[in-house]
């Protein structure tokens, strides 16, 4: 599916912007992008973390790759094309988030370099930050929290990443989560130390 400009549309400016909003929240707003195989832990540490954010009076919110498709996405599959525009969706809804000034945390596989990267650059430098959670597959599929991959390894469910469709590790992260390794935890810790030396959340008292 390809994005086409409609003609005559005018941008039309906000009498409130995203830096109003974003002091009166005291706290910066971003896209934290969980990306990685499923199993690897993305959802369990995105709400994780929120949880946190949400404990210390920060705004956030969380976008989960399975309850976006049960709405703004249904009808969407697993094709290559699909899976772009799921992705496409999802980071113009997270660029709103941020303009809105919440902290944005989005669990997707997301397995495609080129559309974390077409995500990126919706935002501003500094504002988008892709979280690789890290594991390897056969403890993915050890796991199998959904039952997922022993349907895939069945032949039940096609175009599934990691077995019949392709997981593009990123280049450049600005955090690996090694979660195979690392407890959620302190996995937790690690991002909110990150947060707060960038600026985007204040230090804890």
């Amino acid at each position: 599916m390809t994005s086409k400009t409609v003609p005559h549309l005018v941008w039309h400016p906000a009498a409130v912007t995203k830096h109003d909003r974003q002091r009166l929240y005291g706290h910066k707003s971003c896209v934290l992008w969980f990306t990685g195989l499923s199993g690897a832990g993305k959802s369990t540490l995105a709400n994780a973390v929120e949880q946190q954010l949400h404990e210390r009076g920060l705004h956030s919110y969380v976008l989960d790759g399975d309850n976006i498709r049960q709405g703004l996405n249904r009808g969407l599959g697993f094709t290559p094309e699909d899976r772009k525009e799921n992705i496409r969706r999802i980071a113009e809804v997270a660029k709103l988030f941020v303009d809105a000034g919440v902290i944005t945390l989005t669990a997707f596989i997301s397995p495609y370099r080129e559309d974390r990267e077409l995500a990126r650059g919706l935002l501003e430098p500094g504002e988008f930050v892709e979280i690789y959670v890290r594991c390897p597959l056969e403890e993915c599929e050890r796991r199998d929290p959904k039952g997922l991959y022993k349907k895939a390894r069945s032949g039940e469910i096609g175009e599934f990443t990691g077995i019949t469709s392709p997981y593009e590790e990123p280049a450049a992260p600005e955090l690996v989560i090694e979660s195979g390794a690392m407890s959620v935890e302190e996995s937790v810790r690690l991002i909110l130390a990150y947060l707060t030396q960038r600026g985007v959340i204040p230090e804890q008292d």
